[in-house]
């Protein structure tokens, strides 16, 4: 006699094909508006990878990608010998930590007041408010500074001189370059990473608060004890893809900020990258620099990952 089960599994696995072709028909324009995101990702993110072997390349264009001569690890042992080197990864790091340290705080800050409205009006007008700027380009940004800050006729510095005090050349000070550049982006963004963190809290349970506000708890110990452990998943997933751009402190602003004055804090690997790679041409050398770069944001991603685990977090991985 033949085995029942053993002549059942075909079956068993055509009707799971039709299932799951049925589940793909009924959700087909699910998929369908899934295809321009994924086309993005493969076409710009994932295609483009291929390019990372011009960092192992001594690449010349009139050979071509594929011609051009292997080179092994030589552009990163030139990279890593460069004094230059500890002077780039000290400025990317100390900038990266300092929008970690007061940048990243202050999208919860502004949700958690935004919070406590009790006015809809009032709050969706502030809201506006905070989200203008992070649709003003860099350029707008900086220019702004330049009117505020600059010693010929700007505000703050001609307010100081009408009161008796001596211009402070602040755009020129390596001192003043990164809390111009970590201001400035707090000013830009702050509103902007608020909706994240609006959302989450919008999920919160009310019926919880309600419960606190029977047992005697105030509006801070409502936002210890509710409101922070709701968003507390949010926040930590946000510090972990933070952690994955650590490095990226951005090229634009800081390209508009630099000057021959505060190049000595202000230069940075992505202003580097720019430099060497498409000022002076070379392109494997400044290929073989954003690689680092990239390796360093991954294992930053990995580890915050595993901590954030090991602290009883999902973490994104």
């Amino acid at each position: 006699m033949g085995n029942p089960l053993a002549a059942s599994k075909p079956s068993m696995t055509n009707v799971y094909r039709r299932q799951k072709l049925k589940r793909l028909v009924r959700n087909r324009w699910l998929y369908i508006m899934l295809l321009p995101g994924l086309l993005y990702f493969i076409i710009f993110k994932y295609v483009p990878m291929y390019g990372v072997l011009l960092a192992f390349k001594n690449y010349q264009p009139f050979l071509g990608f594929v011609d051009s001569e292997w080179v092994g690890m030589k552009h990163f042992d030139r990279f890593f010998g460069d004094p230059l080197f500890w002077r780039l990864l000290k400025n990317t790091f100390v900038l990266a930590a300092y929008n970690i340290l007061f940048f990243f705080p202050l999208p919860i800050i502004l949700a958690l007041l935004l919070n406590e409205l009790r006015s809809q009006t009032y709050k969706k007008w502030i809201q506006t408010m905070v989200y203008i700027p992070h649709f003003m380009s860099w350029v707008v940004i900086v220019s702004i500074a330049y009117l505020f800050f600059t010693t010929e006729g700007g505000l703050i510095n001609e307010a100081i001189a009408s009161m008796g005090g001596e211009k402070i050349q602040f755009l020129l000070s390596p001192g003043w370059f990164r809390t111009f550049i970590t201001g400035e982006v707090m000013w830009k963004e702050t509103g902007w990473g608020t909706i994240i963190f609006l959302a989450a809290l919008a999920g919160v349970d009310t019926q919880q608060y309600e419960a606190a506000r029977i047992d005697g708890a105030g509006r801070m110990r409502q936002l210890w004890h509710i409101t922070l452990p709701a968003i507390r998943s949010t926040i930590v997933i946000l510090l972990i893809l933070r952690l994955g751009n650590f490095l990226d402190t951005g090229f634009e602003q800081i390209w508009l900020m630099l000057n021959p004055l505060n190049r000595e804090v202000g230069e940075v690997f992505d202003t580097y990258v720019y430099a060497t790679g498409i000022s002076q041409g070379e392109y494997s050398y400044s290929t073989a620099v954003g690689l680092f770069k990239s390796v360093v944001g991954l294992v930053l991603v990995f580890g915050s990952n595993f901590l954030a685990k090991r602290f009883g977090e999902e973490g994104i991985l």
